[in-house]
This record gives C-alpha cells, sequence and structure tokens, in this order.
C-alpha cells in the first residue's frame, strides 16, 4: 500500500501550493477550505476521511474521535519553550530547597552546577534573578533542552521506561513548583500574548541561547479541528507539555480544558504545584515516571477518553476504542497518531520513528505534510529505519517493526 503516498510526493511543491481539488463525499459533511493550501491530495484524503466518518454523514453510535499533539502540530514552534523564556526573563522560577531533589533521576553534575550558577542568596521559595543572572538562565535552559549540564555533563541518570518518560520534559512542571495554577496560567498567556505579536521568523536570546521568538497557530490546523468538529467529531489534544500551558494555547482553536490532556502536576493542600504528576495505566501518582509521551500519549488517550482502567491502557485498543485521526509531528506522538483507524497525518520535521511509519504506510493512511510555516529541507541520506529508528523502552534504538513482525525498510525523505 506504498503507492498512495508516492504518488503524492511526486506533486510538485508549486502544484502543492495551488491545489484546490474538491471533496469527495456527498455534500452533507462540512468541508475543509480551499483556500488554505496542503502538500499534493492531502487536503481530499483527510476530506474523505471526515466524510466517512463524521457524523455529519448520517451514521449513529459514539462520536469518533481526532487527537493532536500540540507544539510544532497545531502551533508552528514550542509553546512550553516560550512560557520557559518568558518565566526566565521575568524572574518567576522559585529558588527549591533543593535542586537534587526536583527531579528524581537529577545528578550531582547538575546539582551542583545549578547550586553554583543560580546561588544560594536568595531565599527558598523565592523568584531567582534570572532576568539579569544570565549563567542560572543559561543552565537552567540547557538541561531542559538537552538534559545536559552547560558544561556538557549529564544532568539526569538512572532507569526510566523511554517510551513512557524523558526527564527533561517531565522536569518542566516541576520547574514550576510553588506557584499555583492560575499564576502559571497568566505566565502561559503573557508568553503567549508576545509569541504571537512578534514576526515570523523573530529569535530571542535567553543566557547564550538563542531560540524562537514567535508561535503561530498553523491555519491549516486549525480549519482542520474546526471541521472536525462541525462533523461531529470530539477533538483533543494531547501533549508532553505542562497542562496549564497547554491549556492556554488550546482554547485559541476552541478546545477547552476537558479536550486537552498534558502533564498533570499535583497540587498541595494550598494549591500549588509539586515535583509529582498524575500517573497513568496503574502507575498512581509518579516524579515523572509516567508523562504523555510516546507510548504514554497512548496511555492517556486510552484512560481519560476510553475509560480503559489500569494496566490495559498500555495497550492497543480494538478498533471501535480507538482514535479515527492522530496529528503530530515527532516520535513523541508515533503511537497514538499510529493507533488511529482513519488518518494519521503527520508534519514532517524529519523525526526518524513517525517518518519511518509515515513513508512506510503500511496502512495506507498515513498523510504526510510539510511544515506549513518554514518548513525543513530535504533530509540528507535515508532515514534509518531498519536500524536505528525504533526508541526502545530500555534507551537506544533498534530496528523499526511492522505489526507482522517485518523490518521496515530504510526511507527516502521525499516529502518536504
Amino acid at each position: 500500500m506504498v503507492t498512495a503516498l508516492v504518488a503524492t510526493a511526486l506533486v510538485s511543491p508549486a502544484a502543492a501550493a495551488t491545489s484546490a481539488s474538491t471533496g469527495s463525499g456527498s455534500g452533507r459533511c462540512p468541508q475543509l477550505s480551499k483556500k488554505l493550501p496542503w502538500y499534493g491530495e492531502n487536503r481530499d484524503r483527510l476530506q474523505k476521511m471526515i466524510d466517512e466518518r463524521g457524523t455529519c454523514n448520517g451514521q449513529h453510535g459514539p462520536r469518533p474521535v481526532a487527537a493532536f499533539d500540540w507544539d510544532n502540530t497545531v502551533s508552528k514552534n514550542d509553546v512550553t519553550d516560550a512560557t520557559i523564556a518568558w518565566a526566565l526573563k521575568h524572574d518567576k522560577i522559585l529558588r527549591p530547597a533543593s535542586w537534587k531533589k526536583s527531579s528524581k533521576w537529577m545528578t550531582d553534575d547538575a546539582d551542583k552546577a545549578l547550586t553554583a550558577a543560580c546561588g544560594t542568596a536568595v531565599p527558598v521559595g523565592s523568584p531567582l534573578p534570572t532576568s539579569t543572572d544570565t549563567d542560572c538562565t543559561d543552565e537552567i535552559f540547557n538541561i531542559r533542552e538537552s538534559g545536559k549540564t552547560m558544561s556538557g555533563a549529564a544532568a539526569f541518570a538512572g532507569d526510566w521506561n523511554h517510551r513512557w518518560t524523558v526527564p527533561q520534559y517531565a522536569w518542566v512542571p516541576q520547574l514550576f513548583a510553588g506557584h499555583t495554577v492560575p499564576e502559571l496560567e497568566s505566565y502561559a498567556a503573557a508568553a503567549r500574548k508576545e509569541a504571537l505579536a512578534a514576526p515570523v521568523g523573530a529569535t530571542q536570546k535567553l543566557g547564550t541561547h538563542t531560540i524562537p521568538g514567535y508561535v503561530r497557530y498553523y491555519d491549516q490546523q486549525r480549519d482542520l479541528i474546526r471541521t472536525l468538529q462541525k462533523a461531529g467529531f470530539d477533538v483533543y489534544i494531547v501533549s508532553a507539555g505542562s497542562e496549564p500551558v497547554t491549556e492556554v494555547w488550546s482554547k485559541g482553536v476552541g478546545i477547552d480544558r476537558k479536550h486537552t490532556i498534558a502533564i498533570r502536576s499535583v497540587l498541595d493542600r494550598k494549591g500549588r504545584i509539586t515535583t509529582y504528576n498524575e500517573g497513568c495505566g496503574g502507575t498512581g501518582r509518579t516524579q515523572g515516571e509516567a508523562i504523555p509521551y510516546i507510548d504514554g500519549k497512548r496511555c492517556w488517550i486510552n484512560q481519560d477518553i476510553y475509560g480503559v482502567k489500569g494496566k490495559a491502557a498500555w495497550n492497543k485498543q480494538s478498533w471501535h476504542q480507538r482514535i479515527a485521526l492522530g496529528g503530530g509531528d515527532a516520535d513523541t506522538d508515533v503511537t497514538f497518531v499510529g493507533d488511529a483507524t482513519g488518518a494519521h497525518l503527520v508534519l514532517n520535521r524529519n523525526k526518524n520513528e513517525i517518518m519511518c511509519r509515515a513513508y512506510d504506510n503500511a496502512d495506507g493512511r498515513w498523510v504526510a505534510n510539510p511544515m506549513f510555516i518554514e518548513p525543513l529541507p530535504q533530509k540528507t541520506g535515508t532515514y534509518p529505519c531498519s536500524t536505528a529508528a525504533y526508541n526502545k523502552p530500555e534507551g537506544g534504538f533498534g530496528p523499526l517493526l511492522r505489526d507482522d513482525g517485518s523490518v521496515v525498510p530504510d526511507q527516502v525523505d521525499s516529502i518536504h
């Protein structure tokens, strides 16, 4: 079934930009905008899925579900990074009693680096002067970005399931420990206002780091979400970011708190964020061992949307208990996007595991599209699907397998 995607890949960028094909439905279902460019026949393929699966076609039964990752899937650039940047520039990170205890995997090297960079003069629980202390800002952001200290030492070590969590992602809400949810929401809202006002292509400096200074909602994704909702779909966001931050952004595409799933911090008796988060699939409260990350996104969808309890939430469910459409851009999304029964939408950011799945197109339902703003150039060489694309639970990489056990061959990057 590879031919459907290959045919799409042969459409020239110019033709893709001017594509305005008509929908394939009977006219009863709402149609995706023909004014917004999609690559090749991707709009038609998504419209066909909407026409087939939406309640607009007169079928009865439970409403179909669509689920999207957030960062770089619905928005261009990372809203979590935008919020962290704003918080660092406005002295909103509180000094913890112990950096070491802010994450169960933090190394002695990271603890010492953070203590040296941020000092001990500020009382515990008070704001660190990160707007002026660039050493502290650099150390915090480098650990968030790369999992390493500024000197290159590992910031996290130990055992964790690499398909359930990654410590530097789990560390983000832990950085905001001591704040209330409304406070964090206010920081996210201020960051959102600033990022949307900045011109496309803008950058900002955090210490010695240069990062994107703007965020945009993708018009095509906003239109897709709106069309899905009108067609009778329940539409959810499933993100590995902090839930209060994601909720601030998701309402901009008409998705409410109930339909926004991300890392949910456990609150103390005074309503303040702690370093613990709610778990999934029978894990209970954890300090980051299970978050909506790779297989964790499947778990939260099964648990929160379909009511699957206990360890079974980690497993692929039957056809009728799976989403109709999944949308993502990275390996963090590959499991839940692959679970979709109608269409697997992927924005191409050259991530090995998810792009190997998309280009292999085993079920003929993968829809790969370049990023709508500042798309990446073609990947040099091939994706190492047959040797090193699969993110192994114990860490490291291995060959990517199809459901039948056969190895996915290496793939050429043809949609970019």
